[in-house]
């Protein structure tokens, strides 16, 4: 059973610790804070990646990402094949008075187009330019930290590891034919010498 008033004993003591500490003050605009290093700034565009799928636009809550495209017809590769189409980005734009940060455009994007940049410096005075376009995302883009290194005692992922086995098992499938070409060869020589 508490005893009565010991919760407003306890706000006391919080409240006098307090009391006693000095205060910090952060000179912000003349230095700057140091941030966590999984800060959630702006988003970042990495046009280069951007496939103009739209699930980025589709999963948005907010609905806060617009993106326009057109198709161009791309030639064939090889004589004789046929040509295709492709979706070329026109417009990528963020409108960061919507956005609430959620992060679900990063984490639904499957060519990794859009990363989080620490950059939070970007006010405007009206609302209205709060609607960044393709140019100002990209250049947020160079901002972004470098993925922190793997742990070392970590599993080595799956894609690699599948993908070092085949190449494993294709150069002992090269290693066996060379062998077996070159057992055929030395017999070929061992029977035109026998015939000599």
């Amino acid at each position: 059973m508490p005893i009565p008033g010991s919760g407003l004993a306890k706000g006391l003591a919080v409240t006098l610790r307090t009391m006693t500490r000095r205060s910090v003050t952060a000179q912000y605009p003349d230095v700057q804070p140091e941030l966590p290093p999984r800060t959630r700034g702006v988003i970042g565009l990495f046009e280069e990646n951007c496939t103009v799928c739209m699930l980025c636009a589709r999963e948005c809550p907010d609905w806060c990402i617009y993106i326009d495209s057109h198709k161009e017809t791309v030639p064939a590769a090889t004589p004789g094949g046929r040509e295709r189409s492709r979706n070329v980005l026109d417009r990528f734009a963020i409108d960061f008075a919507l956005c609430m940060y959620c992060g679900i455009c990063i984490e639904v994007c499957p060519f990794d187009a859009l990363f989080w940049s620490p950059e939070f410096e970007y006010a405007e005075t009206d609302i209205h330019d709060l609607t960044h376009e393709r140019d100002k995302l990209r250049e947020w883009m160079w901002t972004v930290p470098e993925p922190p290194a793997l742990d070392p005692a970590a599993e080595e992922p799956k894609e690699i590891a599948t993908a070092r086995k085949t190449a494993e098992k294709l150069a002992a499938q090269a290693e066996a034919a060379q062998a077996e070409a070159a057992q055929a060869e030395q017999q070929e020589k061992q029977e035109k010498e026998g015939e000599a």
